[in-house]
């Protein structure tokens, strides 16, 4: 019999336009397209490489819109064709991953499938490793699993997860039973959350049997499910794909996978969680971005740009430049600036979240064409 690892394959979807790293992040270079931690890697193929010990190079299905496809590809030359799936329009991550256990559990019917979010930076890549082995197991023991953060300060920029008691899996020590999902927290919530130690950051990882995902798809949203169901039985034939893809993918339901899976999953006890004790960030905003490119420093300034000319005195935060202009700060703290050809943000670390308020202004404004 095959063990669970040689039966995993690694999802990755790569959509989104990433509206809160406007205007670094726009609808045709996606923050997952770019180097947004001076390693010479986009987040894209970090992603990638991170995956490849786990689950094999061949084993990776990358889940995009169809105008990235040139783009990931050159990302990840060595990707086989049928492992790139076109999306015709965005419709969320349950129509996205759902897709996609679809394609490989009618190619493998014992498939175990893990989603892995193709823009997010992870450090200490043998503990990643330790804990995807732990989820898979857990897993292939019937559970939609995923993993959990151990938070490190009270943010409130990520959901929670509420963790009970063990599961008592041999291959998965560590897995505990889901209590519930919890929304993005207040500053005093997440504190609370933060002092008990019964709560982990939500880092939007999961991983199922592929057959045991699409059944609790099937309870919550069976329309989506069955349109899937439909796309995946035409998938490998490419006559029949393209029709198929016209017809269903705009009519499906667009829904999160938290809301169509994860929330019904963990209120039927059908729920687990590993604990994941490495450095993650979701790359949200331009204050994780600062973060993450400073060590941790806020007293740092950190300059991403392969062409960058800024003169600073006394400032710090983040200055990201696409540009060979001359940028200067003089005493400033905690500054975001942003410069691309076409437009120019300037903020601070604290309403860094804010920034998806202008790209929404933008689009009310039909101002498309910075988009």
């Amino acid at each position: 019999m095959t063990t669970s690892l040689e039966r995993f394959y690694s999802v990755i979807p790569a959509g989104g336009i990433g509206s809160r790293l406007w205007p670094l992040s726009r609808a045709d270079a996606p923050k997952f397209l770019h180097d947004l931690t001076g390693s010479g890697s986009t987040l894209l193929r970090a992603t990638y490489d991170r995956l490849s010990p786990i689950a094999g190079a061949d084993r990776i299905m990358v889940v995009t819109g169809r105008a990235h496809r040139a783009a990931v590809e050159a990302q990840l030359p060595g990707i086989a064709d049928h492992n790139i799936v076109l999306e015709s329009e965005p419709r969320d991550s349950s129509a996205a991953i759902g897709l996609a256990a679809a394609i490989l559990s009618r190619r493998e019917p014992d498939v175990i499938i893990g989603s892995f979010a193709a823009d997010h930076v992870i450090r200490s890549s043998r503990q990643f490793r330790a804990t995807v082995a732990e989820a898979v197991a857990a897993a292939d023991a019937g559970y939609i699993t995923t993993i959990g953060i151990q938070p490190t300060e009270p943010a409130i920029g990520f959901g929670y997860i509420n963790s009970g008691e063990s599961l008592s899996i041999d291959a998965s020590p560590n897995a505990l039973r889901v209590r519930s999902f919890v929304e993005k927290p207040n500053l005093a919530t997440a504190r609370r959350y933060l002092r008990s130690g019964e709560y982990l950051w939500n880092a939007g990882m999961f991983i199922s049997r592929a057959d045991v995902l699409l059944e609790e798809l099937g309870r919550s949203e069976p329309e989506l499910r069955d349109g899937l169901l439909e796309l995946a039985a035409v998938w490998d034939d490419p006559a029949l794909r393209g029709p198929a893809v016209d017809r269903i993918w705009p009519g499906l339901p667009k829904v999160a996978i938290d809301y169509a899976v994860a929330e019904p999953a963990a209120k039927a006890g059908r729920l687990a969680v590993v604990p994941g004790h490495f450095d993650w960030d979701d790359v949200g905003d331009f204050a994780s971005l600062a973060k993450i490119n400073s060590g941790g420093r806020p007293s740092d300034l950190a300059i991403l740009g392969e062409n960058a000319r800024v003169l600073a005195d006394s400032s710090s935060g983040i200055v990201v430049t696409q540009t060979t202009r001359v940028i200067s700060l003089i005493g400033v703290n905690d500054i975001v600036v942003v410069d691309t050809p076409d437009a120019l943000l300037v903020t601070t670390r604290e309403n860094a979240q804010r920034v998806k308020s202008v790209v929404d202004a933008l689009k009310l404004s039909g101002r498309g064409d910075v988009l």
